[in-house]
Parts: structure tokens; C-alpha cells; sequence
């Protein structure tokens, strides 16, 4: 540790302590003299605020509010701005630019930018042209472009101990997000994960808060530039520190929960990335949909107004997240009166911005909303918008061609491979040969969407394919381009089957890619129930290969069977589009001398069961299997003993949106037939039994349903998730057919009607909901009744994000 981050550990304790005294207040009510002091730069001075008196002046009061409310591209259309004057646009996880497909390159995005910018700056009577600030969650690159750089999620950059990297990162983010038209990146994210069974596990630097503090005025410097100079017109974009506060340390790791932790905890850990933060002039913070004792953040005055703009004098915006004032009580996502005098100055309204455009309007005027909090939010989002270079004609990062993706850019990407990646255990099979005969095994080798995680060209992260990323490269191209160079070879075969017996096998697997919600798991169990991987590994070491593992994951998870079964075994986390920086440290030169060391350390600990959920470095009773900080290196070499394989936890829990697949019903769920239904085993589209058929005997009356404990789908239905089922229709039915899911049921004639082949369907949960589903209590989530004769084959039911032809069966 630094001596400047001993010191801010030490004032952080010493402020806790101080706190400590008056936690006995009002639940949920913060005393700001308890807080750390910090100072807004740069975004104040006497010509920005003349600047804009001046502007507002001018303003009406429909374009004032017009300023404090946002709408998701995929709901609003360029001409409605001449009604609703808004202030910013934002493109969520997986909307599209106007026109055009969801991954898309950087020219539609700056077109779609162009296209709302033109109405909102255009002279008609009545108006007072305002640029509009355009937002998008450029979390680890500008990820939702094709072609962008994808740096590793932050789990892995907290691994890399580099501050200066962080700050590179931050300005080449910066240049790929201006360049394709847009102002806003939503980060840093300065959550500090105490629950890594949290799905945003992998949003967080580290569970320490020195870490995280490290990192967070690094990553602001590096999207914005120094305090106050850096503009759009120079490549840089305004930073939002989120999500503030407590996201990190929400009870059970249950995202969008509650942190019920005391003042002096969510000061020393959950704040410690806000201070240096605001004191490197972030110009935004985002709200957390979380909240602080019971009390919501988004309704939270003491902690938005009083700690955040009062005591650490943030002189920027406040930013919600996507409809998170719903969520205050007494509020809808039409209706919220309570987040703006709570100190909300942007509501996130992406689908609702026009009701709560009107509703917010009629609050102004009665005075509901008082016109001194309406005028403070409006001056706070002009100051940005003005420091940011935004009323300046000149945009010239529009215009310029070869920045997203570009040679220098995926340069410090591969480097932050390089950096990020934590060897674990290594019996001296590292490193190897660039001569060697190579086998390249495991589900994620190839698969530049598995390697990148969540937030990738889609919310979740799901529906990608290596076409999608034409300057990327998998890692099994990355291991086949270094070993060619030394006169070796290298084989892909998934499943690790070979005829050549090779000189060692590096098998690549883990995590499937998922963002909040989906993301949250009950058991730190890798596979758990499912040791597709596994069997791999154990496949290659009976044959008597040498066996590298490779582990893609967004935390630490419990994986002892395969450390066992692995001669070294390397934390790669999810390293975004630079596979070739894996080839980088495990492949040395013809001699088998290494090229590059390890230098990564853990930033979260490792757990020794997968029970282990709340492992905290400083925690009574801290007993991991590999501490926070390890890393073995080649010049640091470690011995791992044969590991325990009782995991301590119920391998079932970890199932919560999986119903079929490869064949069977995972745990914890079961296959229940009525009378008259039989099933038998039959070919998948790719995987031989691979799926099920379900027989209806003639005039049968049944109902075939996967039943298992029951589901609280409540977040899924308000986020848009879906119910997706592979299938083919071998026998249309012969009578009516429903497809329910808990309590509701719909008409499904048109799904199941007479075809050919396998299809895929997807309804959204919102369908059942309507039809009369208690989405808060889901213990069958699907049932399909019908009249025979029928018979249809299911390949793969699970809950899915991908909007792609989705519908509500009528």
C-alpha cells in the first residue's frame, strides 16, 4: 500500500469513528458533519455561471423541466422534442440507434446523435435552443458500438493494482464514446462489493474501499481530463460516479436491496470512491436504486442534498437510474415530486418521460416541487453542459475516422489483459512453449461474448457472436497467433477430444455472460449441478495431458474440483475484446522462458467453500483459500495442496432462470406431466438427445408443467426479461393450447401452430402479468395445456433478454 492510500485509510477509519455516535438517529438519515469533505473542481467559475443566468432567463418553465428528465432512445422519437423539450437522450443496454439494428458501428450512433440534436437546438418561435446531453453505459470501452476497444470489467482492473492504467483506459473510452456522437459515459462504477453473490460483483474495482478510492479520481481524469478543461470538441465526455450509495452492500447480495449497515460502515467502505472523485470534478453522479436502512436512495435528502451536494460540495448533477424513483414509496415512474426535493436533478425516465414531464410540470406550478430546487437543478445541468463544450458548434470528434478500435487503444487493452490476470496455481507447467503442440479446449475459447461479459453490445451480454466484434480476437486466436510465431500449433476442439495427443491442453470456461438481476446467485458453486467443465478437465488429465485452466468469471467463485483436476489455474475474469494478452503471460518463447509475468493480485478474496459469501479481508473469522492480494508469479512460485470438494452449499440454489437444457430439467425444477402426456428423449438442434418431446394421446386434456420453489420474477417483469423457448411443432394440436407461467396462462395457438424445424419464441414476462401471473410468486414458470393429439420437442426454456421478435401470443 502507498503512503498516500495509508493516509486516506486512515482518515476514512478516523471519520468512521467519528460517525459512529450518532448512528442511533432516524434510520436512514445521514449527519453530514460525519462525512469526509471534498471539493468540486473546475465546474464553477464566473463566466459559466453568467453564462447561464443568461440562458435561463430565457427559459420557460416547460423547457426548465424539460432539462430534469431523460428518455431512452428506443421510446422517443426526434420530433417529439418539439413538444417535450428534454434535456438528454440516453441509449440503454440494448436499445438501438434510430433505424438501424441493435449492434451497430459508431456512424448510426452519431447519426441517431445528430438526428435529436437538430430538433433540440433548432430556431422555431417560443424556443431557447439547448444542446442535448446524450448518455450511454460505456462501462468497460464504448461498449455498446461494433468495433469498439472492450477493456476487462473492473473485477480484473481492480487485480491490476495501476492506477495509471485506469486513467489511460478513461481516455481512450473517452475518444471511442465522442467519437461516435456521444457526451456521457455512466461510470465509474464505485461500488465496493462485500456480497460477491451480487450479479454488479464484477462492476466493483474490489472489495477493498483503499482499491477502489485509488482508482476513482484516475478513471474521472481519464474521461473527462483535468478539472474543469477537458471538452467534447478535445475527445473527452462527462464521468458519472455511481451508484450512490450503498449498491455494494445490500443485504444477501440481492441487487437493487437494502444496505442495512450502520453510518461509519457506508462511510469507510460504501463513500470511499466519492471524495477523490468529486474532487477530480466529476461532472454527474448517478442515484442507486438501492437503499440505506430501509430508506431509498432516490428519496434520500440527507445523503443526495445534505452529504453529497452540502458537506462534499458536488457542484455537478445528480442523475437517477432507470425509472429508480419509482421505487420511492408513495411514487410511480409517471409521478415523483419526492426524488426532485430530495435533491434528484435528471430523472432517468425512459419509457415514462412523458408523463413524468407532465406530472412534473403540474408540481412546478402548484409548487409542490419549489421553484428555488427547480432552478438549482436546470443551473446545475446547463453548468455541465456548458463546461463540457456542448453549446460550442464544434464538434469535431464526429469526423474522425480509425478512433473506435483503434491499434493504440487495444494496445492498452491487451496490456490491461496482461495486467489483470491472477495466477492461482501453477505446478510448473507455465510457462509454455511457443514450439509446443497445443490443444485449445472449453466453451469460452472461442467466444469473444463469453470472454466479455455482460454490458457487451447487449444489457446482459447475451446474443453475441465473434462477427459482432471485427476488431476483436477470442482467445484461442490469441494462444494460435503466438505459438505459430514459434513454429508450434495450436487445435480448438471444445469439448477437448483429440487424436494427436498434444504437449498440453489450455482449457478456457466460465460464467455465462449476465448483468443485474440475472446475475444474482445464491451459492458461489462454479456449475453448480452442471460440471460441464469439469468433465473436461478430468478427460484430459486421465489421458495424461498437462492442463491449463483458464477461469472466466465476474467474481470469485468456489471451484475446487477444478483446481484439482488443473496443473495451473489462472483468475482471468472477463477480459473484454484483447484474448491475445492471455497469450501474452502463458506462452513463452521456444526455450519455455516467460515473456511477461504474472503481476496481478486478488482484488476480492477467494472463497474456500462456496458458502463463503461475505468474505471481507478485516472480517472476524477470515478464512479464505486464497487472501486478498495473492498472485503467484513465475519469479514468485506457490505450491496449492489437493483441495477439499465439499462445497457447503446446496448446488440447487444457483438455478433461478435455467428450466431445460441439453436434454434434461435442472435442479432445482422437475418435469410434472398430467394424464394422458408422455415424454421421450429425442435429438436437439445441435446435441444428440439433446432435447424433449412431449406427446398428447388423442383427445387427451392435459397439462405439462416444470415446477420447482417459487420465484420473485417482480424485477424481470419491470425490466423487460422474457420467457424464451426453443422448440418444434412435430404435431400441431388438436384442440386449444395455453402457455402459462404461474398463475397466468395465455392463448398459444399461434406459437404452436403446424411448422417445420426448430424455432425460438419469446414472450415477455409482462405478457403473463397482464394475463393474471403473480409475477412475485412464480412456482411453475411454464406449463402448456392442451388437447390432443399433440406433440412438440423443447430444446431450451430459460429467461432471456434479447427482444429480437418477441410477442404476446393473442
Amino acid at each position: 500500500m502507498t503512503r498516500a492510500l495509508a493516509l486516506g485509510t486512515m482518515t476514512a477509519v478516523l471519520l468512521a469513528s467519528a460517525a459512529t455516535a450518532q448512528d442511533a438517529g432516524p434510520r436512514g438519515e445521514a449527519n453530514p458533519r460525519a462525512w469526509p469533505q471534498a471539493r468540486s473542481q473546475g465546474l464553477v467559475d464566473a463566466a459559466t455561471e453568467a453564462f447561464v443566468t443568461r440562458l435561463m432567463a430565457r427559459m420557460s418553465l416547460e423547457e426548465k423541466i424539460g432539462q430534469m428528465i431523460q428518455a431512452d432512445i428506443g421510446s422517443i422519437k426526434p420530433e417529439d422534442l418539439r413538444r417535450y423539450p428534454l434535456g438528454s437522450i440516453l441509449a440503454g443496454g440494448s436499445s438501438p440507434p434510430l433505424g438501424k439494428p441493435d449492434r451497430s458501428p459508431g456512424a448510426d450512433w452519431a447519426a441517431t446523435g445528430r438526428a435529436f440534436e437538430a430538433v433540440a437546438t433548432e430556431s422555431r418561435p417560443g424556443h431557447t435552443p439547448i444542446p442535448l446531453i446524450f448518455g450511454i453505459d460505456a462501462v468497460h470501452g464504448n461498449n455498446n458500438i461494433v468495433g469498439a476497444t472492450l477493456f476487462p470489467h473492473n473485477v480484473g482492473l481492480g487485480a491490476a493494482r495501476d492506477p495509471d492504467l485506469i486513467r489511460r483506459i478513461g481516455e481512450a473510452t473517452a475518444k471511442e464514446t465522442a467519437v461516435a456522437g456521444i457526451h456521457w459515459a455512466f461510470g465509474p462504477t464505485l461500488a465496493v462489493p462485500q456480497d460477491d453473490r451480487w450479479g454488479r460483483t464484477y462492476e466493483g474495482y474490489s472489495e477493498d474501499p483503499a482499491i477502489v478510492r485509488s482508482y476513482a479520481d484516475q478513471m474521472v481524469l481519464g474521461l473527462q481530463g483535468r478539472p474543469g478543461r477537458g471538452t467534447i470538441q478535445d475527445g473527452r465526455v462527462a464521468a458519472s460516479a455511481k451508484h450512490f450509495l450503498g449498491d455494494g452492500g445490500t443485504k444477501d447480495g440481492v441487487d437493487q436491496g437494502d444496505a442495512d449497515v450502520s453510518e461509519a460502515e457506508l462511510i469507510r467502505i460504501h463513500a470511499a470512491g466519492y471524495p477523490p472523485a468529486v474532487d477530480a470534478g466529476v461532472m454527474t453522479v448517478m442515484s442507486s436504486f438501492s437503499s440505506w436502512q430501509g430508506r431509498k436512495m432516490h428519496g434520500n435528502k440527507s445523503l443526495l442534498t445534505d452529504v453529497l451536494k452540502g458537506r462534499m460540495g458536488f457542484n455537478g448533477f445528480v442523475v437517477g437510474d432507470w425509472n429508480g424513483h419509482a421505487q420511492v414509496p408513495g411514487c410511480t415512474k409517471d409521478d415523483c415530486a419526492q426524488t426532485f426535493n430530495a435533491g434528484l436533478d435528471m430523472a432517468m425516465a425512459p419509457d415514462s418521460w412523458k408523463g413524468l414531464f407532465d406530472a412534473t410540470l403540474a408540481q412546478a406550478r402548484s409548487g409542490a416541487i419549489p421553484m428555488a430546487r427547480i432552478d438549482d437543478a436546470v443551473r446545475r445541468i446547463l453548468r455541465v453542459k456548458h463546461k463540457l463544450g456542448l453549446f460550442d458548434a464544434q464538434r469535431p470528434w464526429t469526423d474522425r475516422p480509425g478512433v473506435i478500435g483503434s491499434p493504440e487503444h487495444r494496445a492498452v487493452a491487451r496490456e490491461a489483459v496482461r495486467k489483470s490476470l491472477v495466477l492461482l496455481k501453477n505446478d510448473g507447467v507455465l510457462p509454455l512453449r511457443a514450439n509446443a503442440n497445443l490443444l485449445v479446449a472449453g466453451t469460452h475459447a472461442d467466444d469473444i461474448g463469453m470472454q466479455s461479459g455482460g454490458w457487451t453490445l447487449s444489457w446482459q451480454g447475451d446474443g453475441n457472436t465473434n462477427k459482432d466484434f471485427p476488431n476483436a480476437q477470442s482467445i484461442y486466436a490469441g494462444i494460435a497467433e503466438a505459438v505459430r510465431a514459434g513454429g508450434g500449433s495450436a487445435t480448438l476442439s471444445v469439448d477437448g477430444s483429440f487424436t494427436r495427443k498434444p504437449d498440453a491442453a489450455i482449457v478456457v470456461f466460465g460464467e455465462t455472460p449476465y448483468a443485474e438481476m440475472r446475475g444474482d446467485v445464491r451459492t458461489l458453486e462454479f456449475q453448480a449441478g452442471d460440471k460441464q467443465a469439469l468433465a473436461t478437465l478430468r478427460k484430459l488429465k486421465a489421458a495424461g495431458v498437462p492442463v491449463v485452466s483458464v477461469f472466466l468469471s465476474g467474481r470469485p467463485l468456489w471451484v475446487n474440483p477444478e483446481l484439482n483436476q488443473s496443473d495451473a489455474f489462472v483468475a482471468a475474469w472477463l477480459l473484454g475484446s484483447e484474448g491475445g494478452g492471455i497469450a501474452d503471460v502463458l506462452i513463452g518463447d521456444v526455450q519455455g522462458r516467460p515473456r511477461n509475468d504474472f503481476t496481478g493480485r486478488l482484488s476480492f478474496s477467494w472463497p474456500k467453500t462456496a458458502g463463503q459469501f461475505t468474505l471481507n479481508q478485516g472480517q472476524p473469522g477470515y478464512d479464505p483459500l486464497f487472501p486478498l492480494g495473492y498472485g503467484l508469479g513465475y519469479a514468485r512460485p506457490g505450491r496449492v495442496p489437493r483441495l477439499g470438494e465439499v462445497a457447503g452449499v446446496d448446488a440447487s440454489l444457483a438455478n433461478t432462470s435455467l428450466f431445460f437444457a441439453r436434454g434434461r430439467v435442472p435442479a432445482p425444477f422437475r418435469l410434472n406431466l398430467g394424464a394422458g402426456v408422455t415424454q421421450q428423449a429425442v435429438d436437439g438442434p445441435q446435441t444428440q438427445e439433446g432435447a424433449v418431446r412431449l406427446n398428447w394421446a388423442p383427445r387427451a386434456q392435459a397439462t405439462a408443467r416444470i415446477t420447482g420453489p417459487a420465484l420473485d420474477l417482480t424485477r424481470e417483469t419491470n425490466a423487460d426479461l422474457l420467457l424464451q423457448m426453443q422448440y418444434r411443432v412435430d404435431r400441431a394440436p388438436g384442440g386449444p393450447v395455453r402457455l402459462g407461467l404461474g398463475s397466468g396462462s395465455v392463448d398459444a395457438r399461434s406459437i404452436f401452430a403446424a411448422g417445420s424445424g426448430w424455432r425460438t419464441v419469446r414472450v415477455p414476462l409482462k405478457c403473463f402479468r397482464d394475463a393474471g401471473t403473480d409475477v412475485a410468486k412464480v412456482d411453475s414458470p411454464i406449463a402448456i395445456t392442451a388437447t390432443g393429439p399433440f406433440s412438440v420437442a423443447i430444446a431450451d426454456l430459460r429467461l432471456a433478454t434479447d427482444p429480437e421478435g418477441a410477442v404476446c401470443p393473442r
